[in-house]
């Protein structure tokens, strides 16, 4: 737990800010340096917390495979979830490994994403603490929200797929691929919710405005598009239009929100 402390955004002090020189650029030295810090605290924040995801690996399995079986109800009922099986002697600990490793992730986002704003806005000198306490607040339950919404059509999107399963055969589910569709999902639909928070955070952050964000609302639209029908696991026009639709409001308020902010700053400025 005092790791986890030290990976957390503490009250930043001048140790913590980019070195860059009097032009405020940084060299390719230190921007490597700061990539390898960054990264290190992420992945031991990743280890950290997926260590619970090892301990609670029978409860996390329950709630990933209901939807296509009850496990529960499957220890006193024979054949009951007969769809799924696993396969090869390291089948088991395969599974068990990456449950580890994806709970690590979900559960340290609040860390590992602050990690990824501070080397993606390093010039943020006197309200970095400020930004950097924003970013954390909205981007932790938009990735939550993002993840809620992946598990939520996941009965969805299996019933839609096995329902191409012709009637005289059955479908056998191998058990790690089913997990990692689950995971698969489960990750894209997290980190694609982050889209707004990113736009809004780099237009405080002086990066973007609000009409560099909604110039290009085409290519926008079209992009977010091609992303979800490119990643989207699933490949059926409901899952990807479940992860399009919001994207693309996502992103239309993230620009109004900016457009805003950026009137707002300029009132200021002329009063």
């Amino acid at each position: 737990m005092t790791v986890l402390l030290l990976l957390l955004p503490p009250q930043l002090n001048k140790s913590e800010l980019v070195a860059t020189d009097d032009s405020g650029r940084m060299s390719l030295l230190d921007h490597f340096r700061e990539l390898r810090k960054r990264t290190v605290r992420a992945a031991l924040s990743i280890a950290i917390l997926g260590s619970l995801g090892w301990i609670f690996y029978s409860k996390i399995i329950h709630i990933l495979t209901k939807p296509v079986c009850d496990l529960t109800r499957a220890a006193s009922t024979p054949h009951h979830c007969g769809v799924l099986y696993i396969d090869g002697v390291l089948g088991p600990l395969n599974l068990q490994v990456s449950v580890a490793i994806v709970s690590g992730v979900i559960l340290a986002s609040p860390i590992w994403l602050y990690q990824l704003w501070a080397f993606v806005a390093p010039a943020l000198h006197k309200r970095e603490k400020k930004y950097a306490l924003f970013f954390i607040l909205v981007a932790t339950p938009f990735f939550a929200l993002g993840a809620a919404l992946a598990y939520w059509i996941l009965p969805i999107a299996i019933k839609i797929l096995l329902g191409f399963t012709p009637n005289s055969l059955t479908n056998l589910i191998k058990f790690s691929d089913y997990l990692t569709f689950v995971l698969h999902l489960i990750l894209l639909f997290g980190l694609a919710f982050e889209l707004p928070v990113f736009l809004v955070a780099l237009n405080f952050a002086g990066v973007l405005s609000g009409k560099a964000i909604l110039k290009p609302w085409r290519l926008a639209v079209f992009g977010i598009t091609l992303f979800s029908a490119t990643f989207v696991p699933t490949s059926d026009p409901f899952t990807m239009g479940i992860l399009a639709i919001p994207l693309v409001a996502f992103y239309f308020a993230a620009g109004g929100i900016a457009i805003l902010r950026d009137r707002r700053k300029a009132q200021k400025i002329e009063e």
